[in-house]
C-alpha cells in the first residue's frame, strides 16, 4: 500500500529552484531532474521505512544521478516532504523546517 506524499512550501521551492539551476546549464536538464525526483517520490510513498533516518524522524532518500537527498517523515498515514536539497548543503538548512 503505498502512501500519500505531501510537500511542504519550502520543499516545492527546493525543488523548482534546483529544476531551474539544472534547466539554465543544460536544455532538458531540469526535466530529468523532476523525473528523478518523481522516481524517488514513487519509491518513498511504497516502502518509507527503507531509508535511513537522519535526525530524529526525519528520513533520507537520495536521488540517482543527481546529488540531492529528498528529506522526509511518515506523518501517520501520509508521507511528510521536508526538503530537497543539494548533498553540499548543511544539514542545519532542513533540520530548522522540522
Amino acid at each position: 500500500m503505498s502512501l500519500p506524499v505531501r510537500l511542504r512550501p519550502e520543499a516545492e521551492e527546493d525543488l523548482l529552484d534546483a529544476a531551474s539551476w539544472y534547466e539554465q546549464h543544460r536544455e532538458s536538464l531540469g526535466r530529468e531532474f523532476l523525473d528523478a525526483v518523481e522516481v524517488v517520490l514513487a519509491a518513498v510513498s511504497e516502502n518509507p521505512r527503507r531509508y535511513p533516518v537522519m535526525h530524529r524522524d526525519v528520513r533520507r532518500a537520495l536521488l540517482r544521478r543527481f546529488p540531492f537527498g529528498l528529506f522526509f517523515r511518515i506523518a501517520g498515514e501520509e508521507i511528510d516532504v521536508v526538503a530537497i536539497m543539494h548533498a553540499s548543503r548543511h544539514p542545519r538548512r532542513w533540520k530548522g523546517r522540522e
